[in-house]
C-alpha cells in the first residue's frame, strides 16, 4: 500500500481543513456507522449535490475503508485504508470515539488521538500529516462570517452555502437550542452580505478613482 504520508499533496502552499473532504468520528457514531458488524457508506454533498463517497466497514475497534481517487490529475485508484479506534471513558459514563490516526510522514508513524481525518490526498489522516492550516487564520470578515453560519448548517445536518436551506430541527434538539442557531446563523450571513458590499466597494472605488501621483519630500 505504501505509507500513508505519501499521498501529501505536492507544492509549497498550505491547504485548508475546511477546503478537504473529512471523516468525523463523532458524526459517525451519532449516526450508527460505527457499530460493530455495520457495512454501509458515507457521502459528501455540495447545494445537494452528491460530489463523492466511500464505503465504510466497522469493527470494534477499527473502521476499514475503501474508495477511489485520484490525486493531482493522476489516474483513478482503488483505495484501501484501516483505521483503529479507541474509546475514551466519559466523566459520566459512556465513552467517547476517537480515531488512531494511521499517518506515517518520513517513516514516523503518528498515532496522534483526533476526532477528524481529511482527505486532501490518498488516504485520510489528521491535519497534523497534511499539515492543513485552518481556513480563519487567513481568512476576511466576509469569510469569516460565512464559515460560522456554515458551520451551524452543518452540524444540523444541511448543505454548507448561502444558497442552501436552513435545514429542519434535528430529532431530539430543544426548539430553544434549534431557534438559537438559526438565529445566529442568519445573522452571520447578514453580516456576511454586508461585508461583502462594503469589500466590493471599496474595491470599485479603487478601480474608479485616478492613480494618485507619488509625491517627493527634498
Amino acid at each position: 500500500m505504501g505509507s500513508f504520508g505519501s499521498g501529501r499533496p505536492s507544492g509549497s502552499g498550505r491547504g485548508t481543513v475546511e477546503a478537504c473532504r473529512l471523516i468525523d468520528v463523532n458524526r459517525l457514531h451519532k449516526t450508527g456507522c460505527l457499530r460493530a458488524g455495520l457495512v454501509g457508506g458515507w457521502q459528501w454533498t455540495r447545494d445537494g449535490e452528491k460530489v463523492a463517497s466511500i464505503n465504510l466497514r466497522a469493527e470494534e475497534d477499527r473502521l476499514h475503508l475503501t474508495y477511489r481517487v485520484r490525486v493531482v490529475g493522476g489516474e483513478w485508484e482503488d483505495v484501501a485504508e484501516t483505521v483503529r479506534i479507541v474509546r475514551v471513558p466519559c466523566r459520566f459514563g459512556g465513552a467517547r470515539p476517537y480515531f488512531i490516526c494511521p499517518g506515517m510522514v518520513n517513516g514516523v508513524a503518528c498515532g496522534r488521538r483526533v476526532a477528524k481525518l481529511h482527505g486532501p490526498g490518498r488516504y485520510f489522516l489528521c491535519r497534523h500529516c497534511y499539515r492543513l492550516a485552518h481556513a480563519s487564520q487567513g481568512e476576511g470578515a466576509w469569510d469569516r462570517m460565512l464559515r460560522r453560519a456554515n458551520k451551524i448548517k452543518e452540524r444540523l445536518g444541511g448543505d454548507s452555502g448561502m444558497a442552501s436551506p436552513f435545514p429542519p430541527k434535528p430529532k431530539g434538539m430543544w426548539r430553544q437550542t434549534y431557534d438559537r442557531l438559526r438565529k445566529r446563523a442568519f445573522e452571520d450571513e447578514m453580516r456576511a452580505d454586508e461585508a461583502f458590499a462594503l469589500r466590493a466597494e471599496r474595491l470599485l472605488a479603487r478601480i474608479d478613482n485616478p492613480k494618485r501621483r507619488r509625491r517627493f519630500w527634498r
